[in-house]
């Protein structure tokens, strides 16, 4: 239905790009945030015609389509709010102390927005990673303006919500190029936005592949551009005995929801359970195994995700060593998607490195090892995660500090006794971890403090104060919080 920008078209939004930015830099921080406010009605008026776009294009349930939708609006307002506070600025101010030998000059640094941020659309969120998500809100916010490729699997979905903040540029009487929406199934789409010379960051939420295939293009630049690629993970959960003796059957359930919510199609999906060998963790298995039987096969968001899956879940399965948990008859196929719970021992765990791999769906692996020494074994074995989780009780958290020692270094958040599905939107989440979770541990993709990716630092030494942005003015207008020396 949608057509891939040709190469001109390509070059012509970046260039359009650029000149709106020239001019959207320079506006204040309360038009930004009104701006981003207003796209967050727009797409609330979009009522269920939206929603019913979005259901045929991806096969997601109408309530999780609703939710998704009040989430992204959500991010849209707190992002705005954020944006107004400035505490994203990092402001502060070094007086200048002329007596000092050798006097010490007045310097003032803030943050400056980088330029046009190409963001690619989410294929698992068609809301809130997509179109007005949350790196597309980001950008706004830090006073960039947007490029943004529809994922090609809810195209028209991505075309309606571009047309709401087409609408609130209109609105806010900004320029329309602020925002410019194109499509793109072919690579060489994606490999044009981001090699373009107008480009100056790129968002990214997708496959390993895909996040690695951008940041490479990006560093081929004459000038090479950061890339905050949110790639996957197998979001390891640790679970000992104490607590699974008390909680075996809270615990399985919590976690057979987890690992098949949305058909298992979230990043932080748990995909590696380790536990230590004994009767407790072999009724937690038995629990586990019996909850993710009872629920039913779902469909995924296209055919190339089903297809992915029914192919990586069938290597792990011939694996050596690996058992299946769960009924053997539920294999996963094309047109269905079942959930699998596979065992095998850390030994065998530990020399197969595909058993380290994402299986996106709803599949778990869960590790047996012999002790706690292996199960350090285990969590050294493991590449950067978005978030790990510890299943324990207080006592056992106390007595296995070196294993939290070596998660703290693998991942962006650590969960006790929860969850990681469900990623709060608010200031100190973080949702970004080690490579190759994401191409930059430093920021995170969502929460407020995801405006500071598209944004740098910049020093201004002895200015006139009337030549000042607000946020450095010694008056302070815009009554910020700012460190002072």
């Amino acid at each position: 239905m949608f057509k891939d920008a040709t190469l001109l078209e390509v070059e012509d939004a970046m260039h359009r790009s650029c000149n709106a930015f020239k001019l959207f830099k320079k506006t204040s921080l309360a038009t930004r945030a009104a701006l981003m406010r207003t796209i967050a009605k727009e797409l609330e008026a979009l009522g269920d015609h939206v929603i019913e776009l979005a259901m045929r294009e991806t096969h997601l349930p109408e309530g999780r389509l609703k939710n998704e939708r009040a989430r992204t609006m959500h991010q849209l307002v707190s992002y705005a709010n954020a944006c107004e506070r400035g505490d994203w600025l990092n402001v502060s101010m070094c007086s200048a102390s002329p007596d000092r030998v050798p006097p010490r000059p007045d310097i003032r640094k803030t943050m400056t927005p980088l330029g046009p941020v190409v963001v690619f659309g989410s294929s698992n969120f068609p809301f809130a990673y997509s179109t007005a998500g949350g790196d597309t809100a980001c950008a706004l916010a830090a006073g960039c303006t947007v490029v943004l490729k529809a994922h090609p699997a809810h195209p028209e979905t991505s075309e309606c919500v571009a047309q709401a903040i087409a609408k609130a540029l209109e609105i806010h009487r900004l320029p329309k190029d602020v925002f410019i929406h194109l499509h793109g199934a072919s690579f060489s789409v994606g490999e044009a936005l981001v090699k373009n010379q107008h480009t100056k960051a790129v968002g990214f939420t997708g496959s390993y592949s895909g996040g690695m295939a951008l940041f490479n293009w990006a560093q081929q630049r004459k000038e090479p551009i950061p890339v905050f690629a949110e790639m996957g993970s197998v979001n390891p959960v640790y679970l000992f005995n104490e607590k699974l003796s008390a909680d075996a059957v809270t615990v399985a359930q919590q976690y057979a929801d987890s690992i098949t919510l949305g058909v298992g199609q979230f990043c932080t999906n748990p995909g590696i359970l380790i536990g230590i060998d004994s009767p407790a963790l072999h009724r937690f298995i038995e629990e586990l195994a019996s909850r993710m039987n009872a629920i039913p096969e779902g469909k995924m968001l296209h055919d190339g995700i089903a297809k992915a899956y029914e192919q990586r879940s069938s290597r792990a399965m011939t694996q050596k060593g690996v058992k299946v948990m769960t009924d053997p008859g539920r294999k996963p196929s094309a047109k269905s998607c079942s959930a699998l719970l596979l065992s095998v021992t850390a030994s065998s765990f530990l020399e197969n490195s595909i058993l380290h791999e994402e299986v996106f769906g709803p599949c778990s692996l869960l590790v047996i090892c012999n002790d706690a020494s292996e199960m350090k074994r285990v969590a050294e074995s493991l590449e950067g995660q978005l978030t790990s989780s510890v299943i324990a009780t207080e006592g056992e958290l106390k007595q296995h500090q070196e294993l939290l020692s070596i998660i703290q270094c693998k991942c962006g958040r650590i969960i006790f006794n929860g969850v990681p599905t469900g990623v709060e939107v608010c200031q100190a989440m973080q949702h970004g971890g080690p490579f190759p979770a994401t191409t930059d541990s430093r920021f995170t993709s969502v929460g407020p403090d995801g405006i500071r990716r598209f944004a740098r630092p910049i020093s201004y030494q002895n200015f006139p104060d009337e030549l000042l942005p607000d946020e450095l003015k010694s008056a302070n207008p815009l009554g910020i919080n700012r460190t002072l020396e």
